[in-house]
């Protein structure tokens, strides 16, 4: 992989190493500049000796662990808030007989006893393992490949459209991976009797419809997720920037793994209620589009109406602020674990702060 300014910053990872001295990091050989297009750079950097970290940044290793995180932080999150995503599509498709949060647990409880709770846990562990691999994979891999193309001091200045363009790029890829599944889920838990597990759900579904029953709902999934993702990425990476500029007391540097991951989690849980908003017309329509057959997402957004399509906000936020904070809690730890490089927070390139006349 050639040098680029994530390449650079990654080498430079404090994380592992708590004891670091400032060195200078040779530049690209001029052959290897011109080959790529790229302008040779100096960055003063961490020294971390090689055995701190268990592959290089953007390596096959290293974008297969980003997945393997996905899946852990996506696949235990969904699936252990089950209950409550129950309670919230129900809330959206039916409101007349599930009036509010409470008034839905007591019901499911009451007519289907506590087990009635985890209604869909088995599509909703498979699709949305398979949407955290692409997910997080993915991400790494755009938002590198994207940070190649525009270099480094673009890569500064346009950081926000790069978190933005690199998670769109992904989500579109993880809802093709998620869309069989969560037509599952819903149908499971807001179709009394048509179906109680994935087992009997999948073959009925595609007896009855086709393969189509499980892909109607990829447009809606991608008008909810893609806005979703994007935010999820974009206010998590910014906010994280921020939390340590403004509000954590030390550098990031000199915070010990354990307050890393505190930083992390908050961050998370505020990027997932910004998250809630702006994609839940859309959940509201992917929830009613998978229960009625023959239905179309134009046809449901007519149905619900600008106030219907906001039923069962406060759920979702509550739900999405907590599964977001602990969705980069436990993929950030998953790094941690594995000792995948973790790039500091961006600071501006020195060939910037010249051309902006902030150095000498």
């Amino acid at each position: 992989m050639y040098p680029n300014s994530l390449t650079q910053l990654a080498r430079a990872n404090p994380f592992s190493a708590p004891l670091f001295t400032l060195q200078k990091v040779e530049e690209p050989s001029q052959s290897l500049a011109a080959e790529h297009g790229l302008n040779k750079r100096t960055l003063a950097a961490a020294a971390v000796a090689d055995s701190d970290i268990s592959c290089e940044f953007g390596s096959m290793k290293y974008y297969a662990l980003c997945g393997f995180g996905g899946i852990l932080s996506c696949g235990i999150t969904h699936t252990a808030v089950v209950p409550l995503d129950l309670v919230k599509c129900r809330l959206q498709v039916d409101p007349d007989k599930y009036k509010s949060i409470f008034k839905g647990f007591s019901i499911t409880i009451k007519e289907d006893s506590m087990r009635g709770l985890a209604k869909g846990w088995a599509p909703t562990f498979i699709g949305y393992s398979m949407q955290g691999l692409c997910k997080f994979g993915f991400y790494e891999v755009f938002k590198i490949t994207y940070s190649d193309f525009i270099g480094e001091e673009n890569t500064y200045l346009w950081r926000t459209s790069l978190y933005l363009a690199a998670s769109a790029s992904a989500e579109f890829f993880a809802d093709i991976a998620l869309a069989p599944m969560e037509a599952c889920k819903v149908r499971i838990q807001t179709c009394p009797g048509y179906a109680s597990n994935l087992r009997q759900c999948a073959p009925k579904m595609f007896a009855e419809e086709g393969l189509w029953a499980f892909y109607k709902g990829v447009v809606p999934l991608w008008m909810r997720q893609i806005p979703y993702t994007m935010m999820k990425f974009a206010c998590f990476e910014r906010t994280v920037e921020l939390l340590y500029k403004h509000v954590v007391p030390k550098p990031r540097a000199e915070c010990s793994k354990s307050e890393q991951l505190v930083v992390t989690f908050v961050a998370g849980y505020i990027a997932g209620v910004f998250c809630a908003i702006v994609s839940h017309p859309a959940d509201s329509v992917v929830s009613v589009l998978n229960k009625e057959s023959g239905s179309s997402a134009i046809g449901v957004l007519k149905k619900l109406g600008p106030k219907g399509v906001w039923k069962g906000l406060v759920a979702r936020i509550i739900m999405i602020g907590t599964l977001t904070a602990l969705q980069w809690f436990i993929y950030d730890s998953v790094k941690v674990y594995f000792r995948l490089p973790r790039p500091p927070p961006p600071e501006m390139p020195e060939s910037l702060k010249k051309k902006l006349g902030l150095t000498e």
